[in-house]
């Protein structure tokens, strides 16, 4: 799955000792990118597929729901994705994800949300180049994984600082940046500005990713050629279509559009996805947890609403299975 594979620009896409065999990645989004959907997106041909953000102090206290974030895909590279605010504790986080298996570290530099923002860990580091200097050099002298930053163009439009905390990232040893191309501010309202992300990718040597409003080839055509990056990262709209992230990746080498695995596939995914989720967590709270998951895959199916509410209120597996597999019955949606 991961032989490095020439870019269209006959160069390989390196990150640190990694050659990396595409330049699509599956975005790292908190309770949503859990072991089955990074599966799924990686069986169809994504480069990357980054885990949920895992908190460093709940992993190093041994944190049961904080630790299966970190939960590995046999056979795939392993991109773990680290927050927090103390750079000893980071640094630890960071040891122990490599001596668990990590290919791949990145740290979180971008969430906006409240909890973790206000937290000072996440996007807050924006405001504080230094503490986030700080915890960039102490991780990057914990593992000998590359290590590598996914931040936002600044805390607001008044300290767009996103190109400074890249060349300290750079400077500290970051092998990737990736650009979510919004704000703090703006958490996820108005579109992304790929165009701004060019000041970024200008100011360093390593590769940039850009981030934000992804949803087709076309889009992560745009996205490269206005911001200079090297790569692209998918997020919300992977959600329901994990294939998305290969599909897109194999369009950017090959021309055209990104072109969906037949249904039979689509399904197969999504429902070993709701297997991986029963199994982990249980049948009430996988089933819980899935809703969310459930609800886009059927949705990018075309399913009608009643089916969809169906398929979100089952209180059994079973029941789950089966309405899963009518929302990919292309005879089922015509009849609807």
């Amino acid at each position: 799955m991961f032989n490095a594979q020439f870019l269209s620009n006959g160069a390989p896409l390196r990150v640190g000792k990694l050659d990396l065999g595409g330049r699509v990645f599956l975005a790292p989004m908190a309770g949503v990118t859990d072991a089955g959907m990074r599966r799924a997106a990686l069986r169809r041909g994504a480069t990357l597929a980054f885990s949920e953000m895992v908190a460093s102090a709940g992993l190093i206290e041994g944190d049961r729901e904080c630790c299966g974030r970190a939960e590995r895909v046999a056979g795939a590279l392993f991109a773990a994705q680290l927050v927090g605010c103390d750079a000893v504790a980071m640094a630890e986080a960071a040891r122990r994800l490599t001596a668990e298996g990590a290919d791949l570290i990145d740290i979180n530099m971008g969430c906006p949300a409240r909890r973790v923002a206000g937290a000072l860990a996440g996007s807050a580091l924006m405001r504080d180049l230094d503490a986030a200097t700080g915890i960039l050099e102490a991780v990057v002298a914990a593992t000998d994984a590359p290590v590598t930053l996914k931040t936002r163009l600044g805390w607001d439009d008044s300290s767009r600082n996103a190109a400074a905390l890249a060349r300290r990232a750079e400077a500290a040893g970051v092998r990737l940046v990736t650009i979510h191309a919004r704000t703090r501010c703006q958490f996820y309202q108005g579109a992304a500005e790929w165009r701004a992300v060019a000041e970024i990718a200008a100011a360093v040597k390593i590769p940039v990713a850009v981030n934000g409003d992804c949803a087709s080839a076309d889009d992560a055509r745009a996205m490269l050629r206005l911001s200079g990056a090297r790569a692209v990262m998918i997020g919300r709209a992977a959600i329901g279509a994990p294939w998305l992230v290969g599909a897109v990746a194999r369009a950017l080498e090959a021309g055209g559009p990104a072109i969906a695995p037949p249904a039979a596939e689509r399904l197969a995914d999504a429902a070993e996805h709701l297997d991986h989720l029963l199994t982990r967590m249980g049948s009430n709270p996988g089933l819980r947890h899935a809703r969310k998951h459930l609800s886009a895959y059927v949705a990018h199916e075309g399913a009608p609403e009643t089916l969809r509410r169906a398929l979100v209120t089952a209180e059994r597996p079973a029941d789950a299975f089966a309405l899963l597999s009518r929302a990919f019955d292309g005879d089922m949606k015509r009849a609807a």
